[in-house]
């Protein structure tokens, strides 16, 4: 389906060329630059073979040209696959060659990440990138005839993201033919949802290659709005470019929110926030003292919730529903229907715990190349990524845990959330992870991970002293270690695969 020509960056550019598309440190890309750049993109693709239908690899961080090679592969109809920066050689060979990448666009200090996966067309930023896109006429070819799961050459992106594969290989996430996410016109209806204009000024804060983060600042693309882009994560300089570009919204992880929290008070106080209207946040379950202690800051109004993943659905909840529903994720949003079914598919009742299901609006996805996967998701029109929680009675969505993260030990069912939620009241602990380990009595015995806040001190005993009166005792961590920082993914989650490969 064709994006609606009102909205996107040609529209942008003929509107208003010289508005700030893109920002980044001093630089900035204007409407009338970027589509310049993306046609010119396009003609420079196309000159490595790369036609509607196929597949382009983007090695990219956070940087004008994750942009540009993204919408040019969109102008030529074909398909974005965005590859996390932070794969090994092995990782990155499986999703360029699993894809069927014709062409890939890298920096330079992840070239030499291709070496497993030879004789694919590159170009490297940095090198022979910018004398390639000067080569170009600007007017790449026009799109051939469009097939199943393919780019619709409306000058718009349609991208596959690999899914984080923290239990197997990446699997890459194919959306439905009528997926309008992927339009101009779906993007700023995404963002008009949440009350963006093209007068907003969006900060990117996590990965573009994220599904996420990509999502909102293409919406405000879509729009009209500007993008600054924050190159890498740091919290202090979070603040500092809120202040001095009048940030009107973001989209964050809970690992963002503790970042910013942990910083000095007086740091804190230092910077205006005040441009702010919109802070969300997704991607990983955020503690209730945590979210409450961030409205403080920012102002309880501003900061909104919700939940999905790159497979598509979800729910939402406003500042104020969140008040009244503390810990919860909303309801469905967009036509979707979110419902918890236990493993024989049963409709569980309000309160009871199981997996949750998503019937989209939409036409639903496949993972790419693997059928055996796509099917083991659904029960009927319904789907599920593996996350497990109930309902209330209002119908508001609260998760409990991910299925593969849940403990049994003793013979009885933990989520270990509801330890973790705990573990975040205590005033000296920054953030935590409780996961299973290998117990010959219990079976599995929990293990919670601590990073104390700057300057505490913490030992085992307080630790469990402390869950011991909030919790029942089979609830209780059996094991504590302490470190100076927990391992998180790029999405904000922590990385619990990571936590438990150390015991091996």
């Amino acid at each position: 389906m064709p994006a609606d020509p009102q909205y996107g960056i040609p529209a942008a550019a003929a509107v208003r060329p010289g508005h700030p598309a893109l920002v980044l440190g001093p630089e900035m890309r204007t409407y009338a630059d970027l589509d310049d750049r993306a046609h010119r993109t396009a003609d420079a693709l196309s000159r490595l073979g790369v036609a509607r239908g196929d597949r382009v690899g983007v090695m990219l961080p956070n940087s004008f040209e994750w942009f540009e090679v993204v919408h040019g592969a969109g102008r030529l109809g074909a398909v974005a696959v965005p590859v996390n920066i932070h794969f090994k050689a092995a990782e990155t060979g499986w999703v360029l060659t699993d894809s069927d990448c014709r062409a890939v666009v890298v920096d330079p200090e992840l070239a030499a990440s291709l070496a497993d996966v030879p004789g694919i067309p590159r170009l490297v930023v940095g090198d022979g990138y910018e004398e390639a896109l000067a080569d170009s006429s600007g007017r790449p070819p026009g799109p051939g005839p469009a097939g199943p799961g393919e780019g619709d050459g409306d000058g718009w992106p349609t991208t596959m993201v690999y899914t984080s594969g923290t239990t197997g290989r990446p699997k890459g996430v194919v959306p439905g033919g009528d997926d309008l996410r992927r339009t101009a016109a779906g993007m700023a209806g995404m963002g008009a949802r949440w009350g963006f204009g093209p007068d907003d000024v969006h900060l990117l804060v996590g990965p573009s290659y994220h599904s996420g983060p990509a999502a909102f600042a293409q919406a405000h693309l879509a729009l009209g709005a500007t993008v600054v882009i924050m190159p890498r994560w740091d919290a202090e300089s979070c603040l500092a470019l809120i202040q001095d570009h009048r940030v009107t919204n973001t989209h964050m992880v809970p690992s963002n929110f503790i970042r910013i929290l942990d910083l000095e008070p007086k740091v804190r106080a230092s910077y205006d926030l005040s441009s702010l209207h919109v802070v969300l946040h997704a991607a990983a379950p955020c503690p209730v003292p945590v979210k409450r202690a961030f409205m403080e800051l920012v102002g309880p109004e501003k900061v909104f919730e919700y939940f999905g993943a790159t497979e598509g659905g979800g729910t939402a909840i406003s500042p104020q529903e969140w008040l009244e529903h503390p810990g919860s994720v909303g309801r469905a949003i967009g036509g979707n229907e979110i419902v918890i079914l236990d493993d024989e598919g049963r409709v569980l009742a309000p309160g009871e715990v199981g997996l949750v299901y998503v019937r989209p609006e939409s036409a639903p996805f496949r993972y790419h190349r693997d059928d055996e996967k796509t099917s083991g998701a659904f029960k009927g029109e319904r789907f599920t990524v593996g996350d497990m929680g109930y309902l209330d009675k209002d119908g508001y969505l609260f998760l409990t845990d991910r299925r593969a993260d849940m403990v049994i030990t003793g013979g009885v069912n933990v989520y270990p959330r509801e330890i973790e939620d705990v573990l975040y009241l205590h005033p000296d602990v920054a953030d935590c992870a409780v996961y299973g380990v290998p117990d010959e009595r219990w079976g599995e015995a929990l293990k919670a991970v601590v990073q104390p806040r700057a300057g505490a001190s913490l030992d085992t005993d307080e630790v469990v002293a402390w869950c011991r009166e909030r919790l029942a005792d089979y609830k209780r961590p059996r094991q504590v270690a302490f470190v100076d920082e927990l391992p998180r993914d790029p999405n904000g989650k922590i990385a619990k695969h990571r936590l438990r490969a150390a015991e091996a």
